[in-house]
C-alpha cells in the first residue's frame, strides 16, 4: 500500500550553467522548467560538485563523492577507496532505500557511475536499487547514436539505429513508458538524468534557428542582461557583483569568428530548449495520470557550465573512446571532431563544445567553470516543486546548501527513515519557509581544487595555488580576495577543510597524477 507517500521525480541536467534557464535569468526558452519554479521554490545558494560523476554519486548517496567511491571520475582504479572509480558497494543509494520502503524505482538517462560499461556488474543501475534502467553508462556521446546504450543489463545500441532517434527526446519517451506501465498501487521514484546540454553540440535546425539573432548580440551584452534579470527575479541577493569577463575571452566586438560563435551558442541554447520540452513531456504525463499534485519534482544541474575544449585530434586518438564518439554518422559520413571554426556544429557529423566565452555567459554572475570549486564550477540552479507539500510557491529561499542535503530531504518528505550512517541533513523545513537556524559548513574537493564554506565565509583554492577568502554575504561572485586581511581565519578554515578531507578519504592530487601517469594517462583523459 502506498499510504499516500509522495512520488518522486529527480531531473538532472548536464553541464547546465547557473543562469541558463529562464527562472534563473536566462534568455533561453524553458517554460516547463520555469513552471516548476512557479509552483515550487528555488534555492538561491545551492551547490553541486565541480564535476559530473562525483555529483551523481553524491546526489544518489547523500555523501561526499569520495565516500561514495567517485573522488574524480569512473574508472580511476585507484587502491584508495575514495578513488575506486565505481560507486561504493558499501554505501546505500536512494533507490535502494526507497525500494526497501515500497517504492518502484526507475532510472532513464545517463548513469556514469560504473568503471566497466560493457560487462554487467555491481555498479550498474539495476544492481544499485533501480527496478529498471534505460540509458547510457558513459559520460557523454552523440545525441543521434549514443554509445553504451543499455536496457537493464542488456546492450540496447540497436535502438539508436532509427533515423529519427534523438537521445533527449528518447529519455522523455522512456520515462513516460515507465510511468504508464508502473504498479499504480506503489509510489514511484523516477531518476531522469539528461545528457543535455553537455557537448557534443547536437540539436535540430528548427530549434537552433530561433536563437541565431539572439546570440548575434554577443556575450557581453547578454551577460549584462542576464545579471539584471537575476537581480529582478531574486535569484541573486541585492548587492551581488557581476564578475569581470573571463580575461582570456575577447570583447565581442573583437571576436574574429562571430558566425561560428553565434552558431555554437545557438546550438547550446537549442539543446537546453529541447531538454525543457522533454521535461514537459514527462510533466504532462504526470498531469494526465492525476498524480502531479503529490509528486515531488527536483530539478538541478550536475556542475557549472563547462569550458571544456574539444580539440582537433585525429580519429586514432579516440580509438579506445568509441563509447563517447562515433567515427561515422548513421548514413556513413565522417564525423568532424573538434572545435573548428570552419565547421558549423549541430548536426550528427559534427562534434564540438561551445567554449569558454559562452560558458562564462552561462555561469553569470560567477567566474570559472566546471572542474573548479569557485562558484562558476559549483553554483547550481535548484528547484523543488511539490504542489501538496505546503511550500511557499514561487519563492526564492535563502541558505547555503549542497548535494548532500537532497537525499535526506527526500526521505523526510517520503516519511522514510534514513540509515543511521547518513548525516541528518534534511532541509525540508527550510524549503517550507522556515529560517535556517544552524547552518552547516559546506565542503568540496576535486582534483586539488577545494573549498570550504562556513557561514558567510568561503575559503577556496585552485590546485597548486594558495587559499583565497571571500565574504559571501557581499561578494558571492568572488571578486575581492580578503585572505590577506584575515590570516587567522584562513588558517582556521583550512584546518577544518583538512579534517573533513581526511575523514572522507581525500588523497593529495599529486598522488592521483602519479597514478594516472603510471597507467599512461593524463588526468583529463576521462570525460565527465
Amino acid at each position: 500500500m502506498r499510504e499516500n507517500k509522495p512520488n518522486i521525480l529527480v531531473i538532472l541536467a548536464d553541464d547546465l550553467g547557473y543562469s541558463d534557464i529562464g527562472c534563473f535569468g536566462g534568455e533561453i526558452s524553458t517554460p516547463h522548467i520555469d513552471s516548476l519554479a512557479a509552483d515550487g521554490v528555488r534555492l538561491r545558494d545551492f551547490h553541486n560538485t565541480p564535476r559530473c560523476s562525483p555529483s551523481r554519486a553524491s546526489l544518489l548517496t547523500g555523501l561526499h563523492p569520495h565516500q561514495a567511491g567517485i573522488g574524480i571520475l569512473t574508472g580511476d582504479d585507484s587502491d584508495d577507496g575514495g578513488y575506486r572509480g565505481n560507486l561504493n558497494p558499501d554505501v546505500l543509494t536512494i533507490a535502494e532505500i526507497l525500494k526497501d520502503a515500497g517504492y518502484e524505482t526507475a532510472a532513464r538517462g545517463k548513469w556514469h557511475l560504473a568503471a566497466d560499461m560493457h560487462t554487467p556488474n555491481g555498479a550498474w543501475p539495476t544492481e544499485r536499487g533501480f527496478d529498471s534502467f534505460w540509458g547510457t553508462l558513459t559520460g557523454c556521446g552523440s545525441y543521434y547514436r549514443p554509445g553504451t546504450l543499455t536496457r537493464d543489463l542488456a546492450d540496447a545500441s540497436h535502438e539508436a539505429t532509427d533515423p529519427g532517434f534523438f537521445y533527449t527526446d528518447r529519455i522523455a519517451e522512456e520515462s513516460v513508458s515507465f510511468l504508464r506501465n508502473r504498479d499504480r498501487d506503489r509510489p514511484f521514484f523516477l531518476y531522469a538524468p539528461f545528457t543535455a546540454p553537455h557537448w557534443p553540440l547536437h540539436a535540430r535546425e528548427a530549434t537552433i534557428a530561433k536563437y541565431r539573432a539572439v546570440y548575434a548580440r554577443g556575450w557581453d551584452e547578454l551577460r549584462d542582461e542576464r545579471f539584471e534579470r537575476q537581480i529582478s527575479l531574486g535569484v541573486l541577493s541585492p548587492g551581488t557583483p557581476l564578475s569581470e569577463r573571463d580575461p582570456s575571452v575577447p570583447e565581442w566586438a573583437n571576436e574574429p569568428n562571430k558566425e561560428w560563435q553565434i552558431e555554437r551558442m545557438s546550438v547550446y541554447a537549442a539543446m537546453v530548449e529541447e531538454m525543457d520540452s522533454a521535461v514537459g513531456t514527462i510533466l504532462n504525463e504526470l498531469k494526465d495520470q492525476n498524480v502531479r499534485e503529490n509528486t515531488i519534482v527536483v530539478f538541478l544541474s550536475d556542475n557549472g557550465a563547462s569550458a571544456d575544449p574539444v580539440p582537433l585530434i585525429e580519429l586514432e586518438y579516440f580509438r579506445e573512446r568509441l563509447d563517447i564518439l562515433n567515427q561515422r554518422t548513421k548514413d556513413g559520413r565522417s564525423v568532424d571532431i573538434g572545435n573548428d571554426p570552419r565547421v558549423m556544429p549541430g548536426g550528427e557529423e559534427s562534434y564540438q563544445s561551445y567554449g569558454r566565452a559562452w560558458a562564462n555567459l552561462s555561469n553569470t554572475p560567477y567566474r570559472l567553470y566546471k572542474l573548479w570549486a569557485h562558484e562558476g564550477g559549483i553554483a547550481a540552479p535548484f528547484i523543488f516543486s511539490w504542489p501538496e507539500g505546503d511550500l511557499p510557491t514561487g519563492e526564492v529561499i535563502d541558505g547555503a546548501f549542497q548535494l548532500t542535503h537532497v537525499l535526506p530531504t527526500l526521505l523526510e518528505a517520503a516519511h522514510v527513515n534514513a540509515p543511521a550512517s547518513l548525516p541528518s541533513n534534511s532541509i525540508l523545513s527550510t524549503l517550507r519557509g522556515a529560517e535556517v537556524s544552524d547552518p552547516q559548513p559546506l565542503w568540496w574537493e576535486h582534483c586539488g581544487n577545494a573549498a570550504y564554506r562556513k557561514g558567510n565565509w568561503k575559503l577556496v583554492r585552485e590546485h597548486g595555488f594558495t587559499w583565497e577568502l571571500y565574504d559571501m554575504s557581499t561578494d558571492r561572485s568572488e571578486t575581492i580576495d580578503v585572505a590577506s586581511q584575515h590570516p587567522e581565519l584562513v588558517d582556521e578554515l583550512a584546518d577544518e577543510w583538512r579534517k573533513t578531507a581526511d575523514s572522507v578519504g581525500v588523497i593529495p592530487f599529486q598522488k592521483t597524477l602519479d597514478i594516472y601517469r603510471k597507467r599512461g594517462l593524463g588526468w583529463t583523459s576521462a570525460v565527465g
